[in-house]
């Protein structure tokens, strides 16, 4: 997709929500290679995130991004506990800042690909980012059910630093939510793939791979979803490029099977 056509969705008044996986209750559900993966750091205490959580809302409907908004809490001093807020989201921000040799963390920021961050609120700033990170998610990622197993399988290709885990990261698409004390008292928002909580499945060392994963891992954190990310590490253990891309969601049924 160029810049242009990217930009043209962004800016678009009206955007179709993602059609239910139905698709996923098959024996092999390949997930296309998505564009890009845009991590938004943010905060429901924070007055300037509104926008950047509706431009997330945009990327995650438009059906070509990997999504994923990862609530921190080091605003909520200011008056309001943030409902979606762990202590994870925060730390793997300030992982991200360490990485990129930051000083300091900000919502919003949003990472893309792992590999720039830039304001969350900004759409040319983000269309930039993914146009320039265009055919950088190179590796397959393919996901499939066997039995009360989920299956993960990998392409290769090369890996920076010498070595990736498989990152499971788990979200719900939509949750609403009134505030009713500090800085956006009175107001109510509807927060879009939401994170609650992430590990690592494995290492991915550039070699074709596959992954099994109990069926039950992901019914137990009572997710609507579970984004995979094959993510690089720096030589300090830090997050990295991410390398390959896809996402797992719930279908109809109310069930991953």
């Amino acid at each position: 997709m160029t810049k242009r056509r990217l930009m043209t969705r962004l800016f678009a008044a009206a955007l179709l929500l993602l059609a239910p996986a139905t698709g996923l209750a098959a024996e092999k559900a390949a997930a296309s290679r998505p564009l890009a993966v845009v991590e938004l750091f943010t905060s429901q205490g924070c007055t300037s995130c509104p926008p950047a959580d509706a431009l997330l809302a945009e990327l995650a409907h438009s059906g070509d991004v990997v999504a994923l908004a990862y609530h921190v809490d080091y605003w909520d001093y200011l008056g309001w506990q943030d409902t979606l807020a762990t202590a994870d989201n925060t730390a793997r921000q300030y992982e991200y800042s360490q990485a990129f040799g930051s000083r300091s963390v900000y919502t919003p920021q949003a990472v893309v690909n792992g590999a720039l961050h830039v304001n969350g609120s900004d759409r040319v700033a983000i269309a930039g980012a993914i146009d320039s990170e265009t055919n950088a998610l190179s590796v397959e990622v393919e996901l499939s059910y066997e039995g009360d197993t989920v299956v993960i399988e990998t392409g290769a290709g090369e890996v920076p630093g010498g070595e990736a885990h498989v990152m499971l990261v788990y979200f719900n698409p939509a949750t609403e939510v009134e505030i009713t004390r500090g800085r956006n008292k009175g107001r109510s928002f509807t927060f879009w793939n939401s994170v609650s909580r992430f590990h690592s499945a494995g290492v991915w060392h550039g070699r074709a791979a596959r992954f099994e994963m109990p069926m039950s891992e992901f019914v137990k954190h009572g997710a609507e979803g579970c984004a995979v990310l094959i993510q690089a590490t720096t030589r300090d253990g830090m997050p990295g490029k991410i390398l390959g891309a896809a996402i797992l969601r719930k279908p109809e049924d109310g069930g991953y099977r």
